[in-house]
């Protein structure tokens, strides 16, 4: 039996984070290339979408590809870009088919051309999906996302078109690049580390962490679900006491 038929659908997290990582490790631990890792991480993803969407998950973020991930060798950045690419285009009409609407945040302009125009074509060809929203965090970090949203809110100050008490924790969140995203309400993260790796920092103000020793390969269904089923053991409080939650 499924872990699936265990989770109370009454009490599922709404939007579901995950930090990608192990990949190059796990290539490592087989005495393999890091390319060959990526290889797997990108096919773990496929898996991880179809259960999230099975367990009717609404939102589904993937931390991809970090700013601080173009300082990595220039062989291996470039071998992760042709990857997407090939996966966009490989993946696109099932996405469609199932009712997948994918999304990006991040800063696309740093992305290659090749990379930007198969996400756009990807974002495009799946925009009318009701299902899963799938959103791909590319060239993507918490730091850039905050600063740039201050930039954009103080341009608009000067302009007049925002005054100083126009500007609340409301207003903040519509100028960041996850407008419309509801927060999440569960982050995972694979291969055994425990940061958050400046991802999502202003929207994981009261996320529930669930960090797991598994590599991004080995990370498929039914440990989706075994996260999901820890979550739904917690209770969340913010802020408030246990007999106010009752």
């Amino acid at each position: 039996m499924s872990l699936l038929d265990k989770i109370d659908k009454n009490r599922l997290p709404g939007h579901i984070a995950i930090i990608m990582d192990g990949n190059g490790r796990w290539a490592k631990a087989r005495g393999l290339e890091r390319g060959e890792g990526h290889k797997e991480g990108v096919s773990a993803i496929r898996g991880v979408v179809e259960a999230a969407s099975k367990a009717s998950i609404r939102y589904l973020t993937l931390y991809a590809f970090s700013t601080e991930n173009w300082n990595r060798p220039s062989e291996e950045v470039s071998g992760l870009m042709d990857l997407m690419v090939h996966a966009f285009y490989r993946e696109t009409a099932d996405l469609k088919k199932n009712g997948v609407r994918v999304r990006s945040i991040g800063d696309m302009n740093r992305l290659p051309e090749h990379a930007r125009t198969a996400l756009e074509d990807c974002i495009r060809e799946t925009a009318e999906g009701t299902g899963l929203t799938l959103v791909l965090a590319l060239s993507y970090s918490s730091k850039w996302e905050l600063a740039a949203a201050s930039r954009k809110i103080a341009a608009d100050a000067v302009k007049g078109v925002l005054r100083e008490d126009d500007i609340d924790e409301k207003t903040f969140a519509d100028y960041l690049t996850t407008r419309g995203i509801p927060d999440p309400d569960l982050l995972i993260r694979t291969g055994g580390e425990q940061r958050i790796s400046n991802f999502l920092l202003w929207q994981c103000a009261y996320v529930e962490f669930y960090f797991t020793d598994a590599f991004w390969p080995d990370f498929g269904e039914e440990t989706l679900y075994e996260a999901i089923l820890e979550y739904q053991r917690r209770e969340r409080r913010y802020g408030k006491t246990s007999e106010q939650i009752e």
